[in-house]
C-alpha cells in the first residue's frame, strides 16, 4: 500500500442521464476525506478537481447515445492524470460518474505495463458497465466503462485508444444485481470473473474477494479498485442516482475494504456515482470516507461508534 493519496476531483455527469453526480468530489471534501486520511498517519495531496473544455458534437450510428464526444474527452484527460498520478502515489479519483473509470483504468494500466506489473481491477457495482457503444440502449455512457478498457470493439474512433486492454481474467466484479440481456451474453461468454448478489448470499463475500486477492497475489499484480456507490445497499447509501434494492451491507463493506488492505496491493481507487443531491444530510458521503478509510488502514474498533439513525 502507497502511503501518499493524491485525491483528483472528476466531475463528470455527461455519461448519467441525471444531474448531480459532478457534485460528488465536493462531498467528499466536506466529508473531510483528507482530513480523515491524514489522521491514519498518510501524506495527502489534493490536486483539485479537472475539467475539459468545449467540444465538438460527434454523431454515432447508435442514435441513442449522449455526450459521445464530451464523455471522450474526459475519458483523454483522466487517462493521461491517471498514468502521470501513479508515478507519485496512489490517485484516489473522486467521481462524478462510473464514465470516468474509463480514464482511471487505461492510464493506471499504461502506467503497470510500462512498470512491468500486471494490473487487476476489483469492479464493486451494481452493474457491469460492460455495453459497447453498439448495444446501449440507454445511450448513458456511464455504462461502457469496463467494455472499454477491456478491449472490446466498436470503440475505435470514437475513444482514445488504448495502450493496452486490460485482461478480462483479471477482473473481477463483485455485487451485480442489475444486468441487461445484452452485457449477460457478452460476459457469459468471456473470462470475466462475475459475483452476483446471490453468489454473496450463498458463499459470503469474504470468500469470493478472498479469492481473487489470492490469484492477484499469486501472480504479483497490482490492483485497481472501482467502487460504484451502487455497490451498497440504499438502505445505507441512498446518494445515488442508480440505487438497486439489495446491495452489500455495511459490514460487508467494511470487510472488502479491510481485505484490500491487508493485501497490500491497491494502487488505484475510483468512487463514483455520489450524487450529493440525492443523499439525506450527507448520509452516504459520511459513510464513503469511513470505507475509503477501512481500505487506508483503519479498523472498526479504532474509532468512536457513530449514530446512523
Amino acid at each position: 500500500m502507497i502511503d501518499t493519496c493524491i485525491l483528483i476531483g472528476a466531475p463528470v455527469e455527461a455519461g448519467t442521464g441525471r444531474r448531480g453526480a459532478d457534485m460528488g468530489a465536493r462531498a467528499f471534501r466536506c466529508a473531510r476525506l483528507a482530513e480523515t486520511l491524514s489522521d491514519l498517519g498518510l501524506a495527502v495531496r489534493d490536486a483539485g478537481a479537472l475539467a475539459i473544455g468545449p467540444v465538438a458534437p460527434r454523431a454515432h450510428p447508435n442514435a441513442a447515445i449522449r455526450d459521445l464526444a464530451e464523455i471522450a474527452a474526459w475519458t483523454e484527460l483522466i487517462e493521461a492524470t491517471a498514468y502521470a498520478a501513479a508515478g507519485q502515489g496512489m490517485p484516489i479519483f473522486l467521481g462524478g460518474d462510473h464514465s470516468l473509470s474509463a480514464g482511471s483504468i487505461a492510464g493506471i494500466n499504461r502506467r503497470a505495463i510500462e512498470d512491468g506489473r500486471e494490473l487487476f481491477v476489483l469492479w464493486l457495482d451494481a452493474h457491469p458497465d460492460f455495453h459497447t457503444l453498439e448495444s446501449t440502449e440507454s445511450g448513458n455512457l456511464h455504462g461502457v466503462p469496463m467494455a472499454y478498457v477491456t478491449g472490446r470493439p466498436g470503440f475505435e474512433g470514437f475513444f482514445p485508444p488504448l495502450a493496452a486492454p486490460v485482461k478480462p481474467e483479471n477482473v473481477c466484479m463483485v455485487g451485480l444485481r442489475s444486468v441487461d440481456p445484452a452485457e449477460r451474453a457478452a460476459l457469459e461468454a468471456g473470462r470475466i470473473t462475475v459475483h452476483d448478489m446471490r453468489a454473496i448470499d450463498e458463499t459470503g463475500i469474504g470468500r469470493l474477494v478472498g479469492a481473487f486477492l489470492r490469484e492477484v497475489e499469486a501472480r504479483d499484480g497490482i490492483l485497481h479498485v472501482s467502487f460504484d456507490v451502487d455497490f451498497l445497499d440504499p438502505e445505507i447509501a441512498p446518494g445515488v442516482g442508480t440505487t438497486v434494492p439489495g446491495g452489500a451491507t455495511f459490514r460487508e463493506a467494511h470487510l472488502v475494504m479491510e481485505m484490500l488492505h491487508d493485501c497490500g496491493r491497491v494502487r488505484s481507487l475510483d468512487v463514483v456515482e455520489l450524487n450529493p443531491f440525492l443523499d439525506d444530510r450527507g448520509r452516504t458521503a459520511l459513510l464513503l470516507v469511513d470505507l475509503i478509510a477501512s481500505l487506508m488502514g483503519r479498523r472498526i474498533l479504532d474509532r468512536p461508534t457513530r449514530s446512523w439513525s
